[in-house]
């Protein structure tokens, strides 16, 4: 018997959606480099680097050669933005953005969970349980600030002054462990919503890695939802004690 279309539509979904994914990471970064040409924008310097301007147009301080970009292959896929208010379209840079920066959060959440594939589950479940968004939201907001004023008690010191860099270095450890177990998460929900076949874990991490590199190239808002992200990140981390099995309660205070 030969197999119906839904049962082909499963076995081809996720080569689909993982490719649908780069396609909108790709297309969002086009429109990052051109909103970030004419207005500051954080995530495009962070994740599309700077712009580049095509050759014969004058520079303006928004807007620069790419550094180390001696072919200047980049000026001849530059061309002038349909819609008013944004810069000059490179496709060029948004693939090579596409292909350093979210390769690299690819690699990086794949890593983790390789790393810590039982605390990366514990850390999941604790996610995807009754208010774990909002709680590790919660958590990452709190840590943040504590972070902060810790920095700026030991920036008054000098024998801890040399503390600053661990913590900073912890935090930010802490975060891409969070966000590693997001982006499996995510792809554990795109399984579920889409009725996607099972697959393996880190097919469904790559699928939610993308997802987060969509929404932190998105034009103004990805900077908010990247820190939110990565806020969330940093309280998973935390609730659930990099995803020990315990989890994290005021109940360990007692004796």
């Amino acid at each position: 018997m030969s197999e119906g279309p839904p049962r082909r539509l499963r076995r081809w979904g996720w080569p689909l959606l993982i490719g649908a994914l780069a396609a909108a990471g790709i297309l969002l970064a086009v429109a990052d480099i051109a909103a970030g040409g004419r207005s500051p924008n954080p995530m495009t310097q962070a994740f599309t680097g700077s712009v580049v301007v095509r050759s014969g147009l004058p520079a303006t301080p928004a807007s620069q050669t790419v550094a180390f970009d001696r072919s200047q292959i980049g000026d001849r896929f530059t061309f002038d933005s349909p819609i008013g208010g944004l810069g000059p379209l490179n496709p060029y840079q948004a693939v090579r953005a596409f292909l350093s920066s979210g390769a690299g959060l690819v690699l990086l959440a794949l890593a983790g969970l390789v790393v810590f594939p039982t605390r990366a589950r514990n850390a999941v479940d604790r996610l995807e349980g009754s208010h774990g968004a909002e709680i590790a939201l919660g958590a990452g907001l709190v840590m943040i600030l504590l972070t902060l004023a810790a920095i700026t008690l030991l920036r008054f010191t000098l024998v801890f002054l040399a503390i600053v860099p661990i913590v900073l270095f912890t935090a930010l450890i802490a975060a891409l462990f969070g966000v590693a177990c997001i982006s499996l998460a995510i792809g554990r929900l795109l399984r579920r919503r889409l009725g996607l076949a099972s697959v393996h874990p880190l097919i469904a991490a790559l699928a939610g890695a993308l997802v987060v590199f969509d929404l932190a190239v998105i034009p103004y808002a990805g900077v908010f939802a990247f820190a939110a992200l990565a806020m969330a990140g940093l309280g998973l981390a935390v609730v659930t004690r990099f995803g020990s099995a315990g989890g994290w309660s005021f109940g360990d205070l007692s004796w």
